[in-house]
């Protein structure tokens, strides 16, 4: 089994913000030349996530309508005596959770007809970074 490893660094201008990463995703695969397997793709920080949905403009603000809902943000959690204040924003990426794993035949990501892989980002404007890991043959 050959296995590929390479990361995408973001510093998103919003505090919120859902980025398409399926091309990166098929182009780390295309560089592992791998036909049949998997790809790990996971959020390298505590604020952030990674999920596979629609590409659709509409269910993206839902999602991050939904999410806001599920977690606020407030001034008063427990986080916050830390001297950060990103409570809501650990919060959102265990609901969205920080990994997917997709499958790899004939080359090409196997997601459904309108699936694609975001990456999710909750605390925005500083550098974060993202794991994809091809495995496979």
């Amino acid at each position: 089994m050959k296995s590929h490893t390479e990361y995408l660094n973001f510093n998103t201008a919003s505090h919120r913000e859902y980025i398409n990463i399926t091309d990166k995703v098929q182009q780390a695969v295309d560089t592992a030349v791998i036909d049949e397997g998997m790809v790990l793709v996971s959020a390298m920080h505590i604020t952030a996530g990674v999920y596979v949905n629609d590409a659709e403009s509409g269910i993206i603000a839902d999602i991050d309508e939904w999410l806001e809902k599920l977690a606020p943000y407030r001034d008063d959690y427990r986080h916050h005596q830390t001297g950060e204040t990103n409570g809501d924003s650990h919060l959102k990426s265990i609901l969205v959770h920080h990994q997917v794993i997709v499958p790899v035949t004939g080359g090409r990501l196997d997601l459904g007809p309108w699936q694609q892989v975001y990456y999710a980002e909750f605390d925005g404007r500083r550098k974060k970074r993202l794991i994809i890991k091809v495995m496979g043959e």
